[in-house]
């Protein structure tokens, strides 16, 4: 069965006896997929999820506002809210969101560390500061996340300048897919960059959302 659009995942239309004693997931499009395979093979029906467009991860700084606009429309139909988002380039500031809407939301700078393991990537990061990162999800969207909104794709020339000072792009890997480290491989091959793969699975994703 086809997972639902990364972009249209909703709880609109549902009976509001039905939210009751549940917890609603307000998350990155981004990461629909992955909450939606954690739902299913942990049985976390007490879970529901309703994701804001990933596109969202361009412009960081509309983040918070738009956090803030589902928390309040979602907020008098659940027990409780989580965000799962990190600070995802936000400064700071949708923790803060967060702290005034009275929600909870993923810790770590961004997904790249939560999917590695938090404590383990500020390790790792000391050193690999010349590493370009994608997910799953940045490996399936790589030309309308990556290239297109670089303008690689009308001005490739531009590839030397924007990634000259990285030396590979990591592949951290949620599920094991051929297919996908074919794709990633490529991606790579298109920057110019050497390649590695890691299966990192959900890393603190998996833990953050078990402890709900």
């Amino acid at each position: 069965m086809p997972h639902p659009s990364d972009e249209k995942l909703t709880t609109e239309g549902l009976d509001l006896d039905q939210h009751k004693g549940k917890i609603l997931l307000i998350a990155c499009g981004a990461l629909a997929r992955e909450i939606l395979d954690l739902k299913e093979a942990n049985g976390w029906d007490h879970m529901d999820l309703t994701c804001l467009p990933a596109i969202l991860h361009i412009h960081p700084q509309k983040i918070p506002e738009a956090v803030r606009t589902a928390v309040e429309k979602h907020r008098d139909r659940y027990d409780d809210i989580f965000v799962v988002y990190a600070d995802c380039g936000t400064g700071g500031l949708l923790e803060q969101e967060c702290r005034d809407l009275g929600v909870d939301m993923v810790q770590g700078p961004h997904c790249y560390s939560f999917f590695e393991g938090n404590q383990k990537f500020a390790e790792i990061s000391e050193t690999e500061f010349d590493a370009f990162y994608l997910t799953d999800f940045l490996v399936r969207q790589f030309d309308a996340f990556v290239w297109k909104p670089m303008g690689l794709d009308r001005h490739p020339d531009l590839r030397d300048m924007y990634f000259g000072n990285y030396s590979k792009l990591v592949y951290q890997a949620q599920t094991d897919d051929p297919a996908l480290t074919q794709k990633a491989r490529d991606c790579a091959d298109r920057l110019g960059l050497a390649f590695e793969r890691r299966m990192t699975g959900y890393g603190d994703l998996a833990t953050t959302l078990a402890a709900l």
